[in-house]
């Protein structure tokens, strides 16, 4: 990825988070930026806001903030590869795997929820509005 710097607010725009929710991924050991300039000021890279981007996109699937950072470490382990033993790099894509179908379970879940979402605004807009009702 690209080695140019953002600063904090550059980043927020991107991720579409906040200046205070991206410092707390800093200080809880998320995300952590990959460097200060010499004003002190927060810098990331492009590979940071891939991180902040998994991480706002586990966050409304209810995961935790410490199942987030295992998933980000058993990704940063992957992407390292250099000296992974076959059974190491079989355990990772194995908890890799465990996330993506707990992913897909929340989606699954969610999809019934908006579909009763829905249902419930139609039934509303059928009350304010019946000579349009189906």
């Amino acid at each position: 990825m690209n080695d140019k710097h953002m600063q904090i607010g550059e980043v927020a725009a991107r991720t579409e988070l906040s200046l205070r929710t991206i410092r707390h991924y800093e200080e809880t050991g998320l995300v952590v930026p990959s460097a200060r300039s010499q004003g002190g000021f927060r810098l990331y890279t492009q590979t940071d806001v891939a991180r902040l981007m998994v991480v706002r996109r586990m966050k409304p699937l209810g995961f935790t903030l410490d199942q987030m950072r295992d998933l980000l470490d058993a990704t940063d382990r992957l992407d390292a590869d250099g000296d992974l033993e076959a059974d190491e790099r079989e355990a990772l894509l194995k908890r890799v795997r465990e996330y993506e179908e707990a992913a897909a379970e929340q989606v699954d879940k969610l999809r019934v929820q908006l579909a009763r979402a829905e249902d419930f605004a139609a039934t509303l807009r059928g009350r304010l509005h019946p000579d349009r009702a189906p």
